[in-house]
């Protein structure tokens, strides 16, 4: 159905560019009545098509659909607090788990910028605790793009370091100990800094949060469920850790972040294609196969998006990005069934992402 309006869609188009006028005295801007077109039906599209998947899998969160700042779709649905019912809005901030990584990831890439590093570093040379046979090897650039063999740090190596990819949060959370080492200041300090750099004021980590307005992040369903201890200060425990998964944000400051990364505002064109280049490959457990770049992923076949999922226990998120048309989907989440598993909580996710492709094709 959604193929066969976009087919509609695109005869209205050919037809409108082909007709012609009568005498006009004002020249008329084609090109921007048919733009202000397509954004009108990609509102209506948007609408019909994530309006019934937010209906259908009962989701309790938020949805962001932007092309550049307009915005395309929003809706938020459920409750924040289920307690107290306090519900979602356009100030609710979530705990966006595993998107943590790529702000970690251009934290890196500004101490590469400022020479205080390369990625090609030994991540030894940075922190005591890989100054061993097993680890002295591993790069910071291996550690960014999960090729490190590292699995949980005091372990044996996966594999040889740089032969195949295997996701690591205690690889970031080295990469965050490496932040504090070439700044001297503390991995929130920077991560801080970063983002008012981004102009993102309504962003924090779990551990210098002070504000209101979280989420509380809940395990069980709509009818039955509990909220999760001590969130979001647990976040700065060493089973997740800050720099892997512990910054916490909204859906515009996300969409801040997107416009402000992928224009080369934060850092310079020729750092952010690094970061956007495949360098390894992953089989994601709920999207498939894709390419990872430097603490991103992207899109193993067209359209082009970088992306990075997330989770924590009670907190299912997404964030991409479409380049070719400066788009931002942001899905972000505070509740998760873990007895119906991972697959279950990104289910609508999953299926919003699907219609952005088609779209985005």
């Amino acid at each position: 159905m959604l193929k066969k309006n976009l087919l509609h869609f695109l005869f209205f188009l050919t037809l409108f560019s082909c007709q012609k006028t009568e005498s006009i005295q004002q020249p008329v801007n084609r090109k921007a009545i048919a733009d202000s077109a397509v954004v009108a039906f990609q509102k209506k599209l948007y609408k019909t098509q994530i309006d019934s998947i937010v209906n259908q899998y009962h989701f309790n969160g938020s949805v962001g659909v932007f092309k550049d700042t307009i915005e395309l779709y929003r809706r938020n649905n459920g409750f924040a607090d289920f307690a107290n019912k306090r519900k979602i809005n356009d100030s609710t901030i979530f705990s966006i788990a595993s998107i943590s990584k790529q702000f970690t990831a251009v934290l890196i890439l500004l101490k590469m910028e400022e020479r205080k590093l390369t990625l090609d570093d030994k991540a030894s040379k940075y922190i005591k605790d890989f100054q061993k046979k097993e680890y002295e090897n591993i790069t910071i650039r291996q550690l960014l793009n999960h090729s490190s063999g590292l699995n949980n740090f005091g372990e044996k190596l996966l594999f040889k370091s740089g032969s195949g990819f295997n996701y690591s949060n205690d690889g970031f959370n080295a990469l965050g100990k490496i932040v504090e080492t070439v700044s001297g200041k503390s991995f929130d300090e920077n991560m801080i800094e970063l983002l008012k750099k981004a102009g993102m004021k309504n962003s924090s980590t779990g551990t210098s949060f002070t504000g209101e307005n979280f989420a509380k992040t809940h395990v069980g369903n709509l009818k039955n469920q509990k909220p999760v201890d001590n969130m979001p200060k647990r976040l700065g425990n060493k089973e997740i850790g800050i720099a892997a998964g512990g910054v916490l944000s909204t859906i515009n400051d996300l969409l801040i972040w997107n416009n402000a990364l992928y224009s080369g505002k934060i850092i310079k064109p020729e750092t952010l294609k690094k970061f956007m280049s495949k360098s390894t490959e992953r089989q994601h457990p709920i999207l498939g196969k894709m390419g990872y770049g430097l603490g991103i992923m992207m899109n193993h076949n067209k359209p082009v998006s970088y992306f990075h999922s997330g989770y924590v226990k009670g907190a299912p998120s997404l964030n991409i990005y479409y380049p070719e048309t400066k788009t931002s989907v942001i899905i972000l989440s505070n509740i998760a069934d873990e007895e119906k598993g991972k697959s279950a909580s990104f289910r609508p996710h999953l299926k919003i992402k699907e219609i952005a492709d088609i779209l985005e094709n």
